[in-house]
């Protein structure tokens, strides 16, 4: 199948290595794949954004920058029709973003199957946190993608609900997860032996995740064995965080690794001895979980309904109340002094990657699957498609 994969993803962060990896799945399962996006995006690094985009950001007013947003879909809208001029392609695949009416309006013109992948419902989202100005035509605009589209693939099935709120039909929306590669996660090994417990963090450290609990609960540690946290990102919040531990005396125990490649998470994760996830946005399928489990590391989640999809109390995961004040730490000391319900933990995390197909490969089938039900039906209702 030859497949025209639009995306306005001006960063490389967790968004792009969803892309690639989605994109690479579906070429390894023989399928022609055409990705067209900002062309800075090929030059941006990990953990960067296109430094034009960064400067609009900075200088334009937040209304204008959104109209300069969807004045995008321009220029993306050709550069789309040119590659599918050249490409020829049977279907068009999008990853979801605010303003983005390029890949919608290609597959009408084309009459084309257009499956739409979304991570955020991103209009409610800029709303909620005073970034977002044109909240009508916001709405409009995501509206119109979500509708347009033949299937709606959000990552989660909260996510679900937002999409069907808009009046996309339930039988047009198709839950289709996050995942890792399990090629890059063999069967894990126990963390070494020593003398401290590593408590693991990967992703973009924001304030909200909550590790200054963490870090304060350690300094109260007084018992064995040792605790260390070791963070596996960058962001906003790290400044405070060093500066927290240093105040604490505890700076030799609160380990930044900075920005770590793709292929050395896993190395990564295989010293953690428990995997932290200490906050989530209420509708995201958080990378980080899915490479924990495939890693066989025991986690620490909160209970709410969308890592519910992925995670279950008591056997692929420890989950605690997020209101509860300490709720988290306890499940922390659970673990701690309990090195059998960790390996259990651990193991059966990983065995419910490969039994659920929490795998980026899996997705691919599942999205070509969609594509040609979608194609099957145009070609027995003709007129349907037509419309």
């Amino acid at each position: 199948m030859r497949i025209l994969y639009s995306h306005r993803i001006q960063s490389w962060d967790g968004q792009g290595i969803h892309l690639e990896a989605m994109v690479a799945a579906l070429r390894e399962a023989g399928h022609e794949v055409r990705v067209v996006g900002p062309p800075a995006y090929s030059t941006v690094s990990l953990g960067g954004e296109s430094r034009a985009v960064a400067l609009l950001r900075r200088w334009l007013p937040a209304a204008a920058a959104e109209l300069a947003e969807l004045a995008y879909s321009g220029p993306s809208f050709r550069r789309l029709a040119r590659a599918a001029a050249e490409f020829r392609p049977e279907v068009v695949y999008e990853r979801y973003n605010l303003f983005f009416l390029a890949g919608a309006l290609l597959a009408r013109r084309h009459r084309l199957p257009f499956l739409v992948e979304v991570n955020a419902p991103l209009s409610e989202e800029r709303a909620r946190f005073g970034r977002l100005r044109l909240q009508r035509l916001a709405r409009f605009t995501e509206n119109f993608v979500w509708r347009a589209a033949d299937r709606v693939l959000p990552v989660t099935a909260v996510l679900a609900d937002h999409v069907a709120a808009a009046g996309v039909s339930r039988d047009r929306i198709a839950v289709v997860p996050n995942g890792i590669d399990l090629g890059d996660f063999p069967a894990p090994a126990p963390p070494p032996d020593r003398d401290e417990l590593v408590l693991g963090f990967v992703g973009f450290v924001r304030d909200w995740h909550g590790l200054d609990a963490v870090v304060r609960a350690i300094a109260a540690w007084n018992g064995t064995p040792r605790l260390v946290l070791q963070v596996v990102g960058e962001g906003p919040a790290r400044p405070g965080l060093e500066r927290l531990a240093a105040e604490l005396g505890i700076a030799d125990r609160v380990r930044f690794t900075g920005l770590a490649e793709r292929d050395a998470i896993p190395g990564l994760l295989a010293g953690f001895d428990i995997a932290l996830q200490p906050a989530a946005v209420p509708y995201a399928s958080p990378l980080k979980v899915f490479e924990y489990m495939a890693a066989g590391r025991p986690i620490v989640a909160p209970d709410q309904p969308n890592l519910r999809e992925v995670l279950e109390d008591g056997r692929t995961a420890l989950l605690f109340d997020p209101a509860a004040p300490g709720a988290m730490w306890r499940a922390v000391m659970r673990l701690t002094g309990d090195p059998a319900l960790r390996a259990q933990l651990g193991t059966a995390a990983r065995a419910a990657v490969l039994s659920r197909d929490f795998t980026w490969a899996g997705n691919a089938r599942r999205v070509i699957a969609l594509f040609e039900a979608e194609i099957a039906r145009r070609a027995a209702s003709p007129a349907r498609a037509a419309e």
